[in-house]
Parts: structure tokens; C-alpha cells; sequence
């Protein structure tokens, strides 16, 4: 397995900011500990599935030397302008726009050439998919990446997932409320490994992250929307406390 060194990450202290420019936990850490665990070499082309506002995408490119094309569907919840006008700004304000293109476009329907990428990167994105479209629509996604990839191509998918253990009945009313419900959209490793398997891929490693928890914690404590809403995800976790709740990663790769 490999040994992750965050020594990338580690110089971007403003947990503020970063939080605000991403979604879901591990913020920069996570983009490090992904680059790494799929071996992102400097000058491959990756595509980053739901860069959201592409702070993450901007460190890769930054960091990792890669050129990235980013796709979000959405719009910012907070200002309604799309996610895709806020990446085009962080990669100016990082000094990567010749290495960063972002489009208004989601999985499955992506519309680039077959084997176009060297990489693709998915974090804190596909499991959304899931909740709206069921796991058939989560397996459309998962083909769609791997037609895009090419021959030999290496996808990480860094998910929110819960541990292989029952829910415990005093969480379960916390996470199967909303649109976007944790009961819904989270899976275990070894079902999202399945998945990802279905799909057509070649796994290479699996696991639970090790920090997982410390970025779920930072989360709660720096995302803007946790701070608006104790009472919400800040709550659920003070409640789960360790038990279910946690963050999984599979790499996989393309072998025909």
C-alpha cells in the first residue's frame, strides 16, 4: 500500500477557506492522499468528476502538474452562479487557467471522445448520484469513466461511506432525513468495490481512509454550511461519534 506523505497539502493552513471552496470532508488532504494513491504523474490529463468550486482541482494542477478538466453540473448553493464560474476563477487566482478547463457537464452524459484521460478523479461526488438515480444510475456513471479512460487509465473514486457494521438505531433517524439522505447516498467499501467491479474496472487498492474521521471532525467544524446548521451534519456526527460514519477510497484501473 502506498505510504502517504501530505506534504503537499500541508503548506494551505486556511482550513476556512479551503472548506468554503470544496465539498464534503478532507478538503486538500484528500486531494493529496487521492493523487497519490493513483500515482498522478506530472503531464497526464486528468478529468475531475464534480470539481464543485475546483479548489481541489486547482491543487492538483498546481501541485500533481497535471491538466485537468473539471465538470460540475451544479450551481453554488450560496451565490446560485454555476460551480464551473468559480473554478474559472480559483485556477486564475492559483495561477493554473493554461492547465485548468472546467464545463457545465455531469456523468453519464459527458460527450468526450472514448479514451480521452489518463486519469479520472471522482470525490464526494458520484454518491449523489446514487441518492437521485438508484445504483443503476451510480453504474451508468462508473461505465461512462470507464469508456473516457484510456487502456491502462487509472480512476479514484474517494466516496463518503459507512463502516461494514449495522446502523445503530439512535443515528439512523440523523442520516435518513433530507433530499440527499447519508442512508441513501452512503455504501460500505466492499459494495462500492463491487461496483466499481460491475463496471468494468481492475481494482488495485481499497480501504477505509485511515484520517477519515479527522476529516469528517474538520468538516463539522469549518464547512460554512455546518456552521450555519449545528443542529445538522455537526450534530449527526457528535451523535454517530465514530460508529458508521467514515470515507473510502477505491483505485482502479482500465485493462481493455
Amino acid at each position: 500500500m502506498t505510504q502517504i506523505c501530505y506534504s503537499k497539502s500541508a503548506q494551505y493552513k486556511d482550513l476556512g477557506t479551503i472548506y468554503a471552496q470544496c465539498s464534503g470532508p478532507g478538503g486538500l488532504q484528500l486531494s493529496d492522499f487521492m493523487a497519490q494513491k493513483m500515482g498522478l504523474k506530472g503531464g497526464a490529463r486528468l478529468l475531475d468528476i464534480g470539481c464543485n468550486r475546483g479548489i481541489q482541482t486547482c491543487f492538483l494542477a498546481k501541485e500533481y502538474d497535471v491538466d485537468i478538466v473539471g465538470i460540475d453540473p451544479w450551481d453554488d448553493r450560496m451565490h446560485g452562479d454555476p460551480m464551473v464560474e468559480h473554478t474559472r476563477r480559483n485556477a486564475e487566482k492559483w495561477g493554473v487557467s493554461h492547465r485548468v478547463l472546467a464545463q457545465k457537464i455531469g456523468v453519464p452524459d459527458t460527450y468526450f471522445a472514448a479514451e480521452s484521460f489518463d486519469f479520472v478523479h471522482s470525490t464526494t461526488a458520484l454518491e449523489m448520484v446514487r441518492g437521485i438515480n438508484g445504483e443503476e444510475g451510480y453504474l451508468d456513471c462508473l461505465r461512462e469513466i470507464l469508456r473516457v479512460l484510456k487502456k491502462g487509465g487509472v480512476f479514484g473514486l474517494g466516496e463518503p461511506m459507512h463502516l461494514d457494521v449495522p446502523l445503530p438505531k439512535d443515528l439512523e433517524p440523523y442520516v435518513s432525513y433530507g433530499d440527499f439522505s447519508w442512508k441513501e447516498c452512503f455504501r460500505d467499501i466492499h459494495s462500492t468495490v463491487a461496483d466499481v467491479k460491475r463496471a468494468g474496472f481492475q481494482i488495485v487498492e481499497s480501504g477505509y481512509a485511515p484520517d477519515a474521521w479527522a476529516w469528517w471532525m474538520e468538516f463539522a467544524e469549518h464547512d460554512p454550511f455546518c456552521k450555519k446548521d449545528p443542529g445538522g451534519d455537526p450534530k449527526t456526527l457528535a451523535v454517530d461519534n465514530g460508529r458508521w460514519t467514515s470515507f473510502g477510497y477505491v483505485i482502479a484501473r482500465k485493462v481493455d
